[in-house]
């Protein structure tokens, strides 16, 4: 198709011009011409896919936690227990600013049990238990959105083994259930249920729903312990102790007879 310039002569469109140029070179007896080749990706799109590919993610989100690890290393936030809170914040928004603190520390690694006794003994056994709650839901959040965005594409073309696929198929198929009973089992580690759920196809509700119903029990004890820490002998010291101990106790029980299970097969 041609078109009109304005001195009045017909152009044609360059890919036109180009289709013209290749059919005339079909034709015998007709010029050759050489095919026109085909612009190449530009630097700025290559750079743009290798910075977006799922291994440059996940180094990406390596790279954060261990970030947020070295802070934590840094900062020391377990002074907490032995310093106090600052006490220019107070009421409602210290609740607040601990509960954000508390999930960017689990994010970072830092074990909810010590995080769940500063809640109890800052806050008391009811505040405590719902700052601590709330900072349980919006690290696992974090975490669990870190790992979808830019761990997932590169990790799951590794679930090869036998008991990381059974792993992520119960995770995908049974997403609340199989989250719920490793909130409410002692002996896995928040992070790793965290990230374990990010790589799988779990959806966000049921992974928050069974992490905030999951971590009430374990939570209630430790802060009931943080806000009784100065009467060891307290009913409620001894009963929130024992709240802990009993089920790391099963948990440990359990654990050991499916290990022995798995050996047997």
């Amino acid at each position: 198709m041609l078109d009109a310039n304005r001195s009045g002569t017909a152009t044609a469109p360059p890919r036109a011009a180009a289709t013209e140029l290749a059919a005339a070179a079909a034709v015998p007896g007709s010029v050759s011409v050489a095919p026109v080749p085909l612009p190449r990706a530009g630097f700025a799109a290559r750079c743009t896919r290798l910075l977006l590919s799922p291994y440059a993610r996940l180094s990406l989100l390596l790279a954060l936690l261990a970030g947020a690890a070295s802070g934590v290393l840094l900062f020391e936030p377990q002074r907490l227990l032995t310093h106090g809170w600052p006490p220019q914040i107070g009421g409602a928004a210290a609740a607040l600013v601990f509960a954000a603190g508390y999930g960017l520390c689990t994010v970072a690694f830092v074990p909810r049990p010590l995080l769940n006794l500063a809640a109890g003994a800052l806050f008391g056994s009811q505040l405590g238990l719902a700052t601590a709650l709330a900072g349980t839901v919006l690290g696992a959040g974090v975490a669990f959105g870190l790992g979808r965005m830019l761990g997932q594409d590169a990790l799951r073309p590794l679930l090869r083994g036998r008991w990381l696929k059974a792993a992520d198929g119960q995770l995908s198929r049974h997403g609340f259930r199989s989250m719920l009973a490793a909130r409410l089992f002692p002996g896995v580690p928040f992070w790793a249920a965290n990230y374990c759920a990010a790589v799988s196809r779990m959806g966000w509700l049921p992974f928050l729903l069974a992490t905030g119903l999951g971590s009430i029990p374990n939570t209630a004890a430790y802060a009931v312990a943080g806000a009784r820490a100065s009467a060891p002998t307290s009913p409620a010291f001894l009963i929130a102790m024992a709240s802990i101990a009993v089920p790391a106790l099963a948990g440990t029980v359990v654990a050991w007879r499916k290990r022995h299970q798995l050996r047997g097969h």
